[in-house]
Parts: C-alpha cells; sequence; structure tokens
C-alpha cells in the first residue's frame, strides 16, 4: 500500500515511541565535506552527532585507517602520484573484481602522503572545493579526537567503526579483529555500556569478536548474502528466527533503511515492515542507514525539483524513521538529523 509521509509518522507514532535514538555521522558529516577525514569527524560533532562511524582497512605495516574502502582511486588523489603509478593492481574483494590502488600495498607513511577528494563531486559539489586539503586519518586519531571532543563538548562522543572485508584481510594476513579490540581496550573501551559500537555485514568475525569484547556488535544487512556466509540471505536473517539467531552473538541490526520503510516502484514510500518491532522482539537494537539530503535518496514524494543533487525534505524522512521505532540512523548530515530528532515529542 502506497502512503503519505504524514500518515505514515501518525501510523508509527501509535505503534511504538522511540527514546533518545542516537544520531550517528555517517563516514562523518560525508554531505558537508568529504567522508573520513578528521575534518569531517568535526564537522558532524558540530551539527550533534552521538557518535562518530570510520570505516575500517589496514595498510600494508598493520595499521588501521578510515576508508569506506581499501580501494582508494576514488577517495584520494593517488592517481596523481606518479611514484605510485606502478602499484594500480586488480584484485578480487568479496568475489568482485575491484580495479584501483589499495591501502594493504601502502605503508601508513605512503598513505600519509596522499589527499582525501570527495567521493561523490556530481552530486556534492560544493565538497570538491575540500578536495586536497586533508589526509587519510588513522583509527588512533579518531580515537583521540573523539576524546578530546568529548572534553571540550562536555557530550560523550562514540566511535562506531565497521570492519570492511574482514575475512578477506585474515586471509591476506592482515586481520582487523585483535587490531581493533585491543586499540578500543586500550583506550578505555570494554564495556557494554561504553560509547563504542562494532559494526560488519559479515557473520564470523562478528561472531569472533564476541568472544573478544562485551562492546556492543552490529550486524548490517544489505541485499543478497554476507560475503563470508554465501548459503545465508539476509532476507532469512531478517526473519523473526534468523534475528533470533543473530540476537546470540550481536546486540542489534543495521538494516538499509528500505528493509524497515520500503518503495514502490515509482520511489514512493510505502507503509513500515515488522523489521523494527521484529527485531526489538529478539532484544535487538536497530540502526538503519543511510540518510542523505539529495534528492538523489530521497522517496519520490519528498524530492523538491528535478536536480538529482538539490536538497529535499529530508527532515520528513527523519521523522518517519524515529516516528517507527528505530534506536538510532547513519546520517551524511548529523545536524539536519539532530534537527529533526528536537522536534519528536518523547
Amino acid at each position: 500500500m502506497r502512503i503519505g509521509l504524514t500518515m505514515l509518522v501518525a501510523l508509527a507514532l501509535a505503534g511504538q515511541a522511540v527514546a533518545d535514538p542516537i544520531i550517528i555521522g555517517h563516514r562523518g558529516a560525508a554531505g558537508e565535506r568529504p567522508e573520513h577525514t578528521l575534518e569531517s569527524y568535526r564537522v558532524a560533532i558540530a551539527g550533534g552527532a552521538d557518535f562518530i562511524e570510520p570505516d575500517l582497512v589496514p595498510t600494508r605495516d598493520g595499521v588501521l585507517v578510515a576508508r569506506h574502502e581499501n580501494e582508494i582511486g576514488g577517495t584520494t588523489d593517488v592517481a596523481a602520484h606518479p611514484e605510485f603509478a606502478a602499484r594500480k593492481a586488480t584484485k578480487t574483494i568479496d568475489g568482485v573484481a575491484v580495479t584501483g590502488w589499495f591501502t594493504e600495498d601502502f605503508t601508513l607513511a605512503e598513505l600519509k602522503t596522499l589527499r582525501a577528494r570527495e567521493r561523490l563531486p556530481d552530486l556534492r559539489r560544493a565538497n570538491t572545493a575540500w578536495d586536497g586539503k586533508f589526509d587519510i586519518p588513522t583509527f588512533a586519531e579518531i580515537l583521540d579526537l573523539a576524546r578530546s571532543a568529548s572534553k571540550a563538548t562536555g557530550r560523550t562522543i562514540g566511535v562506531y567503526p565497521e570492519t570492511k572485508h574482514p575475512s578477506y584481510f585474515r586471509a591476506i594476513g592482515l586481520p582487523l579483529e585483535e587490531r581493533l579490540v585491543a586499540q578500543l581496550t586500550a583506550a578505555g573501551y570494554t564495556r557494554k555500556t561504553d560509547a563504542a559500537i562494532i559494526q560488519s555485514f559479515e557473520v564470523a568475525n562478528l561472531k569472533a569478536l564476541r568472544t573478544m569484547t562485551d562492546l556492543r556488535l552490529i550486524q548490517l544487512v544489505d541485499d543478497g548474502h554476507p560475503a563470508d556466509d554465501p548459503g545465508t540471505t539476509y532476507d532469512a536473517m531478517m526473519t523473526p528466527a534468523g534475528l533470533a539467531s543473530i540476537a546470540r552473538y550481536a546486540d542489534g541490526i543495521g538494516p538499509a533503511k528500505a528493509r524497515i520503510i520500503p518503495r514502490d516502484a515509482a520511489g514512493r514510500s510505502l507503509a513500515p515492515t515488522t523489521l523494527t518491532a521484529d527485531a526489538h522482539a529478539a532484544g535487538l537494537l536497530v540502526h538503519p542507514w543511510t540518510f542523505r539530503s539529495e534528492n538523489s535518496f530521497l522517496p519520490a514524494e519528498l524530492r523538491r525539483g528535478n536536480d538529482p543533487a538539490a536538497h529535499g525534505d529530508a527532515a520528513a524522512e527523519y521523522r518517519a524513521f524515529f516516528a517507527a521505532g528505530v534506536d538510532g540512523m547513519f546520517s551524511d548530515f548529523a545536524d539536519e538529523a539532530f534537527a529533526a530528532r528536537a522536534t519528536i515529542a518523547r
């Protein structure tokens, strides 16, 4: 059934109230600065983010750094460095052939000579003004930023790292899990109540992490199947039985937002699914991704004009998901998510 956003909010509010859902600065403030830079995380914190989210990949010398993918041709100026031209390669990552430059082929010192670039220049033209100004941050630098920002603001700024392609990295001798837990433990993050949450699209590494740490773990959910378990679909994992299984090793799910409020063939919002209620019944948190303000990413009824890069009524989408009972959300525009949360009556 197609449904308007006003009715959607009313229906959802009738079913479940939301108490203080968290705002997760997705790759920092990726809508306002090049993603996964310290400046992007700073902007997210200033905008009201409760957590900042680094995607973590390793360098050749085993240092965890923040990049959305280990292939860095699209997010850095590596192609403009002739000294690294011979490093361009084609690799199979989670069954997909990828050509470019990869973090695991660079030392940290080499990566630090590169500069970040906007990943979506056609949609985020203003962000290209920041190209070349920021380097690739280490996880240690991000932890330091969260600590200093917490002290400066009087708020607790959490970290929400994602382990990227963990089975691939373990296979090439650069496992993520032990390095990640060691750094989090050294920084004082050890308990379930601490402001650190670990996420992954894979399953085996979350189960391994469960034996290493008491921190909260989130099973990310996309289409298809986990890269490390092709025999199990994400659809099956989102059934009540599948959610009960997840609850044995994780504390929540991070589903693509269309699994909560789907869209019809024309891109308009449909009635919410039962996923949030089903997950809550299994004792799981629900943190959907990813919320973005550009028309290109919004449901059809919330777009404004025909320019894919123009901003639509993102506030209405935030309100609909808060009303649908989610416990938090990943947003490229933390300030807009924060403002929308402030309008929800408790």
